[in-house]
This record gives C-alpha cells, sequence and structure tokens, in this order.
C-alpha cells in the first residue's frame, strides 16, 4: 500500500488524510473514534471507519527499524557465492544482496526482475532486455557482461556449481545490445525463466573470484559476514526499486536447535524465526506478542538409502524399507497436520504436472516383512544417521528403528549436531536423511536432486533411461505428452530410487507480531527465503 493512503468512499480526502496522519503519529483505533464522534458521526459508522483506518495504516509500510532473523543451519561452508549455496541459511542471504534476471511469484510464475523483458519464438532461444539504471554495490553499473559471466560460470566443473546439470542446457549467452542478452539452449525448455528465479543464478559482476564481500545489486550490502556465525546487511540506498527496502538492517544467524530459536524469539532476542516445530505452534502463537506464519508449500524430509553402498544397494532392502512408512500416522503424529501424504517422489500436490495417478504406496508391514528378510542384510547394526536440522528425521528414525526391529534389520540411530551437518554428513553414510527445499518446476526438481550427474543426487540413484526422458521433457512443447513423460519419471522414482518420502510438511515461521509484510510463496520459509525487501516492522 501507498504511504498516502486515502479511504476512499468513507470520509473525504481531508478528514482521510487528518486520521491516517494521527495514526502515524500515534494515534491508536480508539483515539480515531474518539476523533469522529466529537465531529457528530454516529457510533456505528465511526467505529466502522476507525477499524478501517487502523487496518490501512497497519498495512502502509514503514521505513526504519532492525531486525534478528535466524535460519536453522550456519557452518563454516556458509557462502555468499550463488553458484555455491546449498540450504536456507545461503538463500535468505542470497536473496538480500543479489537479484536475478527473474523473480517467482506467489503463483511461482515468473517475473521481470534484472530482465524487464523476456521473449522466445521457440523455447530455444530467449532474449533479455536487461533493466537501465541498476548498479552494484561499489556502484559500477549493471551491463550484459555481467550476466554472461553469470550464467556461464555454473558451466565450469571448476566452480563446483550446485545448478550445473540446469545450467548444462546453456549453450551460449551472448550480448545482443547494450542491454541485451541473448540465450541459446541446446535444446528447447519453456520454464528457462522459471530456473532463472530460483537460487544459483543470481548476478554477480564480471570477473568476481572472492564472494565474502558480497557485492550485488539487491536490497541491502554487506556489512558484515562471518560463515558459521552471522551475516548482517544494510539498506542498499541506491537499490533500483523505489522505496525498498524497508528496514535499516537485517542480522541473519543460523540456530540449529529449533527450541534455542523459539526460546530467542518468545524472549525478544529474534524477530523472524525459520522452521518452528509443529508441537511450538501454540507456544508461540498464545505469547500474544508473537503469531506462527504457515506457507503450504512442498520441503520433505526423505530417507536417503545410498544405492551405490550396502545396502542400500539391494532393492528389496530399499522396497522393504518404503513399505514400513506409515505416512497417516506420521503426519498426525510428527507435523501434528501440518503436511500432506508423500508418495516416495518429490513433486507436491500443489505443482504442476504432478501425476496424479501414481498409486499410492501404503503401509504394509507384510510386503516390509517380505523384502527385508529377502535382502538378507544381517543382524548386524546398521547406522542410520539423522539430525535435529533435517527437521523430524529423528521422529521418523525411532519409528523406522523400532518396526524393522520385527523383521530381523538392526538400526543403529546416530544422531549428529546441526552444525556442519550438510558439510560433513548429507550423502555421506550408506542411510541418512536429507532435508529439500522445494523448486519451482518439476524439471528443475528431477534436474537437481534425481539426474544421474547431479551434486546433490542424494540417493546415488544412476538411471540412463531416467536422464533421457527428463532431457525429452524439457524439450516437449505439447502439453499433453510432456505431462505424460513426466509422469513416466515420477513412476521411475518413486519405484527405483533409494529415496522414500513419508510426506510434505508446511513451512511455518514464528515472528514478532510487529513484522508486517510476509505473505506465502509456495518455495519454503521466509516467502520462499526472499523476505528480505518485502518485510517491516510497525509502530
Amino acid at each position: 500500500m501507498e504511504e498516502n493512503k486515502q479511504l476512499p468512499g468513507l470520509i473525504g480526502p481531508e478528514e482521510s488524510t487528518r486520521i491516517l496522519g494521527a495514526l502515524k503519529r500515534g494515534a491508536n483505533r480508539r483515539d480515531v473514534l474518539a476523533m469522529l464522534t466529537a465531529a457528530g458521526m454516529q457510533a456505528a459508522l465511526a467505529g466502522s471507519i476507525a477499524s478501517v483506518a487502523a487496518t490501512a495504516h497497519a498495512q502502509t509500510p514503514r521505513k526504519g527499524g532492525r531486525i534478528k532473523v535466524a535460519g536453522s543451519t550456519a557452518a563454516v561452508s556458509d557462502t555468499l557465492d550463488p553458484a555455491k549455496q546449498s540450504n536456507g541459511t545461503d538463500y535468505v542471504r542470497g536473496f538480500m544482496f543479489y537479484n536475478g534476471l527473474t523473480y517467482l511469484d506467489g503463483s511461482l510464475a515468473p517475473q521481470p526482475q534484472l530482465a524487464e523483458e523476456f521473449t522466445t519464438k521457440d523455447a530455444k532461444t530467449w532474449v533479455f532486455k536487461l533493466r537501465r539504471g541498476v548498479t552494484f554495490h561499489d556502484g559500477k553499473p549493471l551491463t550484459p557482461q555481467d550476466v554472461i559471466f553469470s550464467l556461464m560460470r555454473h558451466k565450469n566443473p571448476a566452480i563446483g556449481s550446485r545448478a550445473k546439470p540446469l545450467a548444462d542446457q546453456i549453450d551460449e549467452v551472448t550480448a545482443t545490445g547494450p542491454n541485451e542478452v541473448t540465450i541459446r539452449l541446446a535444446a528447447p525448455n519453456a520454464d528457462l525463466p522459471v530456473i532463472l528465479g530460483t537460487y544459483h543464478f543470481h548476478i554477480v559482476k564480471d570477473g568476481t573470484t572472492d564472494f565474502n564481500a558480497g557485492i550485488g545489486t539487491g536490497p541491502y550490502k554487506v556489512k558484515e559476514f562471518k560463515p558459521g556465525v552471522r551475516a548482517v546487511g544494510v539498506r542498499n540506498e541506491s537499490y533500483w526499486k523505489p522505496n525498498r527496502p524497508y528496514l535499516d538492517e537485517i542480522e541473519h544467524v543460523g540456530i540449529g536447535e529449533e527450541s534455542a530459536r523459539v526460546n530467542g524469539l518468545l524472549a525478544g532476542e529474534l524477530d523472524l524465526v525459520l522452521s518452528v516445530d509443529p508441537r511450538s505452534v501454540s507456544r508461540v502463537s498464545g505469547s500474544g506478542q508473537h503469531a506462527v506464519f504457515e506457507t503450504k508449500a512442498g520441503p520433505y524430509t526423505d530417507l536417503v538409502m545410498r544405492r551405490d553402498s550396502a545396502p542400500g544397494n539391494n532393492p528389496d532392502f530399499v522396497l522393504g524399507m518404503k513399505q514400513l512408512f506409515n505416512r497417516e500416522q506420521m503426519i498426525k503424529t510428527i507435523v501434528l497436520g501440518h503436511g500432506v501424504l508423500g508418495n516416495d517422489q518429490p513433486i507436491h500436490p500443489s505443482m504442476r504436472f504432478y501425476f496424479k495417478g501414481l498409486k499410492q504406496r501404503p503401509y504394509d508391514p507384510d510386503k516390509a516383512k517380505w523384502h527385508l528378510q529377502r535382502a538378507n542384510v544381517g543382524s548386524a547394526p546398521i547406522p542410520m544417521v539423522v539430525s535435529p536440522v533435517a527437521n523430524g528425521s529423528i521422529e521418523i528414525a525411532t519409528i523406522l528403528q523400532h518396526e524393522a526391529r520385527k523383521y530381523g534389520v538392526n538400526f543403529d540411530v546416530r544422531r549428529m549436531p546441526a552444525d556442519g551437518y550438510w558439510a560433513q554428513h548429507w550423502m555421506k553414510h550408506p542411510v541418512g536423511f536429507g532435508m529439500i527445499q522445494p523448486r519451482p518446476s518439476v524439471d528443475v526438481m528431477l534436474s537437481l536432486f534425481f539426474k544421474s550427474d547431479a551434486p546433490q543426487n542424494e540417493s546415488g540413484w544412476k538411471n540412463d533411461k531416467f536422464d533421457q526422458l527428463l532431457l525429452a521433457a524439457r524439450a516437449e512443447t505439447d502439453e499433453a505428452r510432456r505431462a505424460q513423460m513426466y509422469a513416466d519419471l515420477q513412476t521411475m522414482v518413486h519405484e527405483d530410487s533409494g529415496i522414500a518420502i513419508p510426506y510434505f510438511t508446511s513451512s511455518l515461521d514464528g515472528h514478532n507480531r510487529k513484522l508486517r509484510g510476509l505473505s506465502p510463496i509456495p518455495l519454503g520459509g521466509l516467502m520462499g527465503f526472499s523476505f528480505a525487501e518485502h518485510v517491516w516492522l510497525d509502530a
């Protein structure tokens, strides 16, 4: 809402300005009501107008203030290099300090950002016209060469980009004008603007090798960055978006223990926290000064059984474990209803091209027993690695440990600390847990986590037919054929990969009630990690 907002249709513009001005100076609803009744207005109408005015004022963004925000991870591997970001803490900083060519709105549709326009005739050659007047934090103007460098560096194996599987489809990026770049793909992909709106494809300065200064075009500038400790951003006064951002400063830290995040929030030490446990919702909401913001999205915590090592290289072991999941009961007891059923494939029911026809895998102890006994893994303890930072993994593992013991499988549940879990343990054990944030399209999700050569292929699953079909679906422009291809791909993951997904959970963020501006973006919590330029503090 604009700061010069009026109350049309209720009272005249002069009276409207007077009331909103009083609210800005600290008046409350009762004060406005007194003003109106003193002027001779009937009590019922005055009460209605006072309520509307107070609401309108509360929804008007205000500048100023500082907040402290806690994510759920912190490690010495924390980075400001968009190509290497791997978790929510990294993504938050990415959105604070950088922009992409596009961004994704509340329906996950791509919208112009650093590119003010993007067009294509064949989904293979794309033209992006760059926004004029954009500068980096050090004053350097944005140029096509910055875009070329930012996109093409993902293709270099030496960079170690997390987005390399997505960037490999880009054949070339060229400057076709002083404020224009053309991207040519190896094959058509109608989702390119969606891909470019994701975390890793933020634009950096041409030639950047040291990212600790976080020089970008984003709403905040780096004031301090200590990997594993905290990052502090201050308002970018030269930001290209008028009147943005609203806050003076944001401090972002990673706190692995959910209880510590919630305690910090309730004590007033934190203003916004990621990943509130469902069991903490009533405690947060009941404080009177705090609230929980729920985003129905597709994050999931998954059992990872490496297909390239024992026991996960035995298909019967993998299928037996998948049959042990009592999914409905897990939703009720672990996330207290804040989730939807999973089916051992990563596409959330709200996503385009979700395959509704895939038969739900039931909880079937008899089949689990048959497969696990056939797997014959022996009675020796099998380490199962969990961590509080993989939300729900401890509870899921405890249930599976109890169930599997009935059939002669002995799991040794090993709890690892939150700090450093993603760098030191994720994907590094034969049996463990991951926690994956949703991505905006089926292609991105499958390319990042299931393609044979993907760096984040959690279970080390390799399937040539899957890889070939994934590339074909990306290039397919016929919607019906593309839908069938994605249905087949989801079926392959469901049946053969080493991933078991019991449920998708809502993202629950706790916040000070004075913090305004949050709205759902179904890529995860904290507005898909992009909250920084949208929120403000009420008086």
